[in-house]
């Protein structure tokens, strides 16, 4: 079963449609990479994906939770409550501009959302938080603020805690879209990291190399369609559709 599935997603936003029936699933383990032009609807799809915006039309299930379903008018039928509630329970989010809180130490950014959000048990908490920052390269950085952190640095905690919330599925919206190259590539490490555990992960980026490196599978959106897909070296290296070679040139240049 899927660890997340998308079916004939709608959205528009006035009288423009953003997103033209998409269908998406991502595996256990599968790390999917998406890519496009701006305003290809790529980020729309995210945050549809992420419950931050509700779908017009179409069906949104993470695993066996049915979150929205297509009703007999067509429209998206949400759930409620609880099941909304299981189904947030399965994502982690890193956003493009961190999204910290900047009065919060590194710690209590990282261990907030499981004391508060998912009520575990502090010990077990803490000890999670430490693993995670040593494996972000954080040490050192636990009673620091935001403000006191390069990007990457705060990015890196970003991911933290995310993972702190031991998610089913982790989704970046262009992790790495704020920050300068050597940044970047302290980012990318650590994301290269995750996809070698299998942790299953959506990407959308502008990256094109790392998308080649790291993703098992390339969606290339455009117009608010998937325009092609497949695993990354034949859409990246060898696209079969026009308009995902002419993004490709474009950007390569």
């Amino acid at each position: 079963m899927p660890v997340v599935s998308m079916k004939d997603a709608r959205k528009a936003f006035g009288g423009t449609e953003v997103l033209r029936g998409i269908s998406l699933e991502v595996e256990r383990g599968e790390a999917v990479a998406i890519i496009g032009p701006s305003g290809g609807g790529k980020s729309t799809l995210l945050r549809c994906m992420t419950l931050l915006e509700t779908l017009d039309g179409g069906a949104l299930s993470y695993g066996d939770l049915a979150v929205a379903t297509e009703g007999a008018s067509g429209r998206s039928v949400y759930a409620k409550g609880e099941e909304l509630k299981q189904a947030r329970g399965r994502f982690g989010l890193v956003f493009q501009n961190y999204n910290l809180f900047p009065h919060f130490t590194v710690m209590r950014n990282i261990t907030d959302a499981p004391l508060r959000v998912q009520k575990r048990p502090a010990g077990e908490v803490e000890q999670r938080a430490r693993e995670l920052i040593a494996k972000m390269g954080l040490e050192g950085c636990e009673d620091k603020v935001p403000c006191q952190l390069s990007g990457g640095q705060q990015q890196r905690v970003s991911i933290a805690r995310a993972l702190a919330m031991n998610p089913e599925i982790l989704y970046f919206d262009e992790p790495t879209s704020a920050l300068d190259p050597e940044l970047t590539a302290e980012v990318l490490r650590v994301i290269k990291g995750l996809a070698a555990e299998q942790m299953t992960m959506v990407v959308v980026t502008h990256e094109m190399n790392f998308a080649r490196e790291v993703a098992d599978r390339v969606v290339f959106m455009d117009g608010g369609v998937i325009v092609e897909e497949g695993p990354a070296e034949q859409v990246i290296d060898a696209p079969r559709e026009e308009r995902t070679r002419a993004f490709l040139t474009r950007v390569g240049e």
